[in-house]
C-alpha cells in the first residue's frame, strides 16, 4: 500500500467513527402522553362551528368574499337542461375510459335524431 491508498483508508475509517458517534444521540421514546386541556368540551365545540363557518381563510378567493353572480337563463331552462342531462345515459361517457380511446359501438350516441318532424299533410302541398 503507499502512502495514498494509507491516507485515504484513515480518512474513510474516520468519517465512520463520526458517523458512529452521531448515531449514539438518538431520541428516546418517552410512550404516549395524557391530553391536558382546560376548555370544557362545550368551549371546543364552539370554536370548532366558529371557525367552520370562517371558511378556508388559505384559500385564493377568501378576500374576495361572495362573487355576485348574474345568469342569462330563467330557472325553468336551467331545470329542463338538468333534467335532461340527468336522463341522458352517455352524458358523462368518456372516451378516454375505453382501450385505444376507441368508444365501442354500443355506446355511441345514434347518428339518427329520434324527435318528429313537422310536415304539411300531402295533400296540402302544392
Amino acid at each position: 500500500m503507499n502512502n495514498k491508498q494509507r491516507i485515504a483508508a484513515s480518512a474513510l475509517a474516520a468519517a465512520f467513527a463520526m458517523l458512529g458517534a452521531a448515531g449514539a444521540h438518538a431520541e428516546t421514546y418517552d410512550g404516549v402522553h395524557a391530553v391536558t386541556s382546560s376548555a370544557s368540551r362545550n368551549d371546543v365545540k364552539a370554536e370548532a362551528v366558529a371557525a367552520t363557518r370562517e371558511g378556508n381563510p388559505y384559500s385564493d378567493t377568501a378576500a374576495e368574499g361572495a362573487v355576485a353572480f348574474k345568469s342569462t337563463l330563467d330557472r325553468s331552462t336551467v331545470r329542463e337542461q338538468a333534467v335532461a342531462a340527468a336522463n341522458n345515459p352517455l352524458q358523462s361517457l368518456d372516451r378516454r375510459a375505453f382501450y385505444r380511446d376507441e368508444v365501442p359501438a354500443a355506446y355511441r350516441k345514434p347518428g339518427v335524431s329520434f324527435t318528429r318532424q313537422a310536415s304539411l299533410p300531402s295533400a296540402a302541398r302544392p
